[in-house]
């Protein structure tokens, strides 16, 4: 072998280890602590490369209460999601109503709803710690039963008003009502429709949010 070819071969094995060495190279950073399976977790990760997972629990208390919150709950994989003026603030694990698959109907079908709603009426004496009533049914919800004959046409202008108007909707119809977000646990699906959480996250769920909050439930 010449001396330039050696030269050549020694400069691209060094190049070589540089590479890989930088490539590994990595600073452990702080990004998470909060609670998961009741406990407290703190998660380092790479800090050029974050890999996450998605449906991580957690809640990040902002410095200052948010002037505008939403919720999205996700009824599939058992989550919801608090946002505080557009940023993601916690996702918590929740339970749903004894028959969870489908849109709910009907009083007494045991079903979660599905659409767009909001916060109507919020009770701190509530045997399940605290209940945010949802505003269960909306007018999507009053067209079906209208179509299907579950419910009058009194009934339909009734729950059509109080959604313009950002009120209670009749909880006393065919269609159901007294749906809401509480306390009492999260391990299995045992409401009769509402969303379930753990005391711990509902008094969270309370602190940041107001009557007329948005909640969107997907399936």
């Amino acid at each position: 072998m010449s001396k330039k070819s050696y030269i050549l071969l020694l400069l691209t094995v060094v190049s070589s280890f540089i590479f890989c060495f930088r490539t590994e190279d990595w600073t452990p950073e702080f990004i998470y602590s909060g609670t998961k399976g009741g406990a407290e977790a703190e998660i380092l990760v790479n800090s050029k490369e974050v890999k996450r997972d998605d449906k991580e629990l957690f809640f990040n208390k902002p410095l200052a209460c948010p002037s505008n919150s939403y919720i999205k709950i996700y009824k599939r994989p058992r989550l919801l999601e608090l946002y505080g003026d557009g940023k993601l603030l916690g996702r918590f694990r929740i339970a749903l109503g004894r028959s969870p698959e489908g849109d709910k109907a009907r009083e007494g079908d045991s079903k979660t709803p599905e659409g767009k709603y909001y916060i109507c009426t919020k009770n701190e004496s509530s045997k399940f710690t605290l209940f945010l009533g949802l505003s269960y049914p909306n007018t999507e919800d009053a067209v079906i039963g209208l179509k299907n004959n579950i419910i009058s046409q009194e009934e339909y202008n009734l729950i059509k008003t109080a959604e313009e108007q950002q009120q209670r909707p009749p909880w006393n119809t065919a269609l159901g009502g007294q749906v809401g977000i509480h306390g009492g646990g999260n391990t299995s699906d045992w409401t009769q429709g509402c969303i379930a959480m753990s005391d711990k996250d509902i008094h969270i769920i309370w602190a940041y949010t107001a009557l007329k909050t948005p909640v969107e439930i997907f399936e």
